[in-house]
């Protein structure tokens, strides 16, 4: 195994934390799948005519458009359990906070993007964290955003029904600031993002990826041999004038 140069997570935790991660990522969608919310055949013929492409290039992309919604999960699951292998206290529990130091007093909510939340939810997790403060007046309560506006570890500020609430307890910290209080290095999380690379490279050179398996097109073909024709009657086998389309 080569040496990432990380410092802060051995080669053997990282490595097997990736694995762990691309051993989710799903790689496997057939047609019952693929049409789970029925597939729009006029918007595919859009895509494929004024992006001049090929309807089976435009099936391609659907299949990892479909397959990346679960794929976002996945993301989540690396982010908030690489801090299993943080030790001094660091937890990642069954239930309740996403990430927790109960030793220091620290509460984490995790999320992949600033935007992930609407307004419902943020109020409903700042409740939640509200609600923690009171209970624990030593506890410090965190949203940590993998991709944030920017480099921030500053006051969570809500507002509910118009009234902005804030309290110095309640922090919005970007991922690379929350890197820098659980391992007490500034330049941690950039150090992961370099080395991601060669981590995911070695991982996937030791993988075996035969079960990996997308059964879309051919199960178009057993509709029709022409893929439009196969998408169009996916949708519309029971309109009027499909019977013979």
């Amino acid at each position: 195994m080569r040496n990432y140069n990380l410092g802060f997570i051995s080669n053997e935790n990282i490595y097997n934390h990736v694995r762990e991660t691309v051993m989710r990522y799903s790689a496997n969608i057939d047609l019952k799948a693929f049409n789970k919310n029925i597939i729009d055949p006029i918007k595919l013929t859009f895509d494929a005519k004024v992006y001049g492409r090929t309807m089976e290039e435009v099936v391609a992309s659907e299949c990892i458009r479909q397959m990346d919604k679960s794929n976002n999960n996945h993301i989540g699951y690396f982010h908030q359990n690489l801090f299993r292998y943080a030790g001094n206290g660091w937890i990642v529990p069954t239930e309740g906070f996403d990430v927790v130091n109960e030793q220091q007093h620290i509460f984490v909510e995790m999320k992949n993007k600033h935007n992930t939340m609407n307004a419902a939810a943020s109020q409903k997790t700042y409740m939640k964290m509200q609600n923690k403060i009171v209970r624990d007046s030593h506890a410090t309560c965190m949203l940590v955003e993998a991709i944030a506006t920017r480099s921030q570890n500053r006051t969570w500020i809500v507002s509910v029904d118009g009234e902005q609430f804030n309290n110095d307890h309640i922090r919005r910290v970007s991922m690379d600031k929350f890197y820098e209080i659980v391992f007490g290095d500034p330049q941690a999380f950039a150090k992961l993002c370099k080395a991601l690379p060669d981590i995911l490279d070695d991982v996937i050179e030791n993988m075996d990826h035969e079960n990996n398996q997308n059964t879309v097109f051919a199960e178009l073909a057993s509709l029709s041999p022409d893929i439009m024709k196969s998408l169009y009657l996916l949708a519309f086998r029971h309109y009027d004038g499909f019977d013979n389309f």
